[in-house]
């Protein structure tokens, strides 16, 4: 009887696809530190918060 010959392909594409995720995880979590201390996104006066509230809730048509 043929022994049956381990394949090493799927383990190595599972641990690329981790990788992967795990990397795009920590730029994630990097990208929003450094948007909380620097404050990228300013004060919005309240003109504009009433509008952009406005879009929000109004449907597309």
């Amino acid at each position: 009887m043929a022994e049956n010959s381990k394949s090493v392909l799927l383990p190595v594409v599972a641990a690329a696809v981790f990788a992967g995720l795990g990397r795009m995880v920590l730029q994630k979590i990097k990208a929003d530190r450094f948007a909380r201390e620097n404050r990228v996104a300013g004060p919005v006066d309240e003109k504009t918060r009433q509008w952009i509230s406005d879009v929000v809730r109004t449907p597309r048509q």
